[in-house]
């Protein structure tokens, strides 16, 4: 598509304007992609080549080691607030809808709202539902602001893991002062010991997966209902000429919760017919697309790197964001179109959108505001180009879904899953995780690796744009069990399942935590996570957060693979510290690959000689 022309044919757009187009005509700098670019202050920026006598250290005198640590562990920081501040306004929203002061939310979940409370030990007998809440919301939000102590949620991790970390010196003590005190240990002038920096990181990053994304993922659940199984569909055919079109992208469901009851209120309805609409029709991009598919099945128009492309189709009347992963570019798009781009959260506003912002004390008016705004917009279409086609998958694989469809009411439990690893059917399982990145031949990469991944008998769990992607593959559907090994097949077609399971969106990741803590305690596969055949790999990652993510599972035990780049490459003293050192310390730690059957032979090495040190049988061929 050579440029697109807006309905009055005045403004173009070539795409050149595209993120692909970008990527190509800015290539990275090399020096700041192997993390040894320094910006802590001002007598740089200091461009660090290890190795070059006239280069090895900064004005200041910081190493390349100490660079390369610092920039890695402020990645971690900035991914541990995005999530954390998500988990933060949703506690915030779970306390105002105990409260009764959040029209149009409900605790939907009461069942775990009970267990969770048991499980932060909270007394639940003789109270109503709403006292049990407010007790686990104010808990939950104190772990945000706390200064000593440990927080919550990491007593859920297996007792042999509890007392390492503590040996380390790594428990998160507060989300909000892990991030701060990475923050401070990083400026100039302060903390030049790599390996002192990583272990800070590693704290940080616990306190974003054991800690903020958990609270948003639990308490989603509650609020909005723990995902189950569910068909639906994906790309970008899920658009319709016929409808009004809304597309909600970002990362915080909590506004896009109501704007799909509003689009299904009767007067809303009424308005899109009268407008020349059949209905309206809401469809996702990125992980809010993941959040409202696995609840109420809303389909999703594609990935991050899809969200300028669903606009260029000229059948988008508006599209909502909140925050993460959001392109500056949108607005610029939009213009060529009728579209309305409406951002809704204060932290993230972008010029050229019209700013909507959200409130959950009256975030019924606002969502009513949206649909109305988009219904209005429809007449004002022009030439329409929407791709033939979508693809079915079946997403809302929580824990607690697991937790029944591999046993049942009576074998309710992890156990036929830890016998299929025992006896070697499912050789291991590994989440493949994480973003799209147009450096490289985006897509591809995922659904390459997962392909390679399954045919040898490999579980797959997977969130975020990955998972889109391997919807987009026909991998989220049972039938594509005939694509693996012999193993895997028969454990999929016994429980009826995709070899590839949807868990969700980016803070769902704490889901797979969960899942590899289950899976310890079923018993029979080692005492701690780092002896559990599990994996982690983020194959096409972009951004912080997957950094992020990626140092907690490490902190946990599990050994991660990460594609395009490493941020530490030039700095082969931390990196070797990542890849080799913080293994003894941790059990897990951090490999590279760029090619997917690379990556592949990796984690199957690594599942393997997990395999073998737990006396376990070969698994299947």
């Amino acid at each position: 598509m050579e440029q697109a022309v807006n309905r009055e044919g005045g403004v173009s757009m070539r795409t050149g304007t595209l993120v692909t187009e970008r990527a190509k005509s800015q290539p990275p700098c090399p020096i700041g992609l192997g993390g040894t670019c320094c910006r802590a202050c001002f007598m740089g920026p200091c461009r660090v080549v290890e190795g070059r006598e006239e280069r090895a250290v900064g004005v200041c005198g910081a190493s390349g080691a100490s660079i390369a640590a610092k920039n890695f562990a402020r990645m971690v920081a900035a991914g541990t607030a995005a999530h954390s501040d998500h988990g933060r306004e949703v506690a915030l929203l779970f306390l105002a809808t105990a409260r009764g002061e959040a029209p149009g939310y409900t605790l939907k979940d009461r069942t775990k709202l009970r267990n969770l409370a048991r499980t932060l030990g909270i007394a639940v007998d003789g109270r109503e539902d709403e006292e049990v809440a407010l007790a686990v919301g104010e808990k939950l939000l104190a772990d945000f602001g706390q200064q000593e102590g440990e927080i919550s949620f990491i007593r859920r991790a297996p007792a042999r893991r509890q007392e390492l970390w503590g040996r380390l010196g790594i428990v998160p003590r507060g989300i909000d002062r892990e991030v701060v005190e990475m923050l401070h240990r990083t400026s100039v002038g302060v903390d030049q010991d790599p390996e002192n920096i990583l272990l800070q990181a590693a704290r940080t990053a616990l306190a974003d997966g054991w800690g903020g994304s958990m609270i948003a993922t639990e308490l989603q659940d509650i609020l909005f209902g723990t995902p189950e199984p569910l068909r639906a569909k994906v790309d970008l055919g899920v658009l319709r000429e016929d409808q009004v079109n809304i597309i909600v992208h970002g990362h915080e469901p909590v506004l896009p919760e109501l704007l799909v009851k509003v689009a299904e209120e009767r007067e809303m309805l009424a308005l899109a017919r009268e407008k020349g609409a059949t209905g309206i029709n809401l469809a996702g991009i990125c992980c809010t697309a993941n959040e409202v598919l696995m609840r109420h099945g809303i389909p999703i128009a594609g990935t991050f790197l899809q969200q300028e492309l669903a606009l260029m189709t000229g059948a988008v009347e508006a599209m909502v964001v909140d925050v993460q992963c959001v392109m500056p570019s949108l607005p610029t798009v939009a213009r060529c179109f009728h579209t309305h781009i409406f951002t809704t959260s204060d932290k993230a506003k972008i010029p050229g959108a019209e700013h909507l912002p959200y409130d959950h004390h009256t975030a019924l008016e606002i969502a009513r505001e949206i649909v109305r705004r988009a219904i209005e917009n429809f007449p004002r279409r022009g030439a329409v180009n929407i791709p033939q086609g979508s693809v079915d998958l079946v997403a809302g694989f929580s824990h607690e879904t697991v937790n029944y469809m591999l046993g049942g009411r009576y074998r309710f439990g992890y156990r036929p899953l830890n016998d299929a690893i025992i006896d070697g059917r499912i050789r291991g399982v590994v989440g493949v995780v994480g973003c799209n990145n147009p450096r490289v031949d985006a897509g591809q990469v995922h659904t390459a690796l997962v392909r390679e991944l399954i045919l040898r008998n490999v579980l797959v769990l997977s969130t975020g744009c990955g998972a889109i992607t391997a919807a987009k593959a026909e991998l989220l559907v049972p039938e594509a069990a005939e694509q693996a090994g012999g193993g895997l097949r028969e454990v999929c077609e016994a429980v009826g399942i995709p070899p590839v399971l949807h868990m969700g969106s980016c803070v769902d990741n704490s889901r797979l935590l969960i899942a590899a803590t289950a899976i310890v305690h079923e018993g029979g596969l080692g005492e701690d996570i780092s002896q559990v055949p599990a994996a982690g790999c983020a194959p096409e990652w972009m951004s912080e957060k997957a950094v992020a993510i990626g140092h907690y599972f490490v902190a946990s035990g599990v050994p991660v693979v990460f594609g395009v780049n490493f941020p530490t490459a030039g700095s082969p003293e931390t990196t070797k510290f990542l890849f080799d050192d913080i293994e003894r310390l941790t059990g897990g730690r951090w490999l590279f690959e760029r090619e997917p059957q690379a990556m592949a032979e990796v984690l199957i090495r690594s599942l393997d000689q997990k395999r073998k040190a737990l006396g376990l049988a070969p698994a299947y061929k």
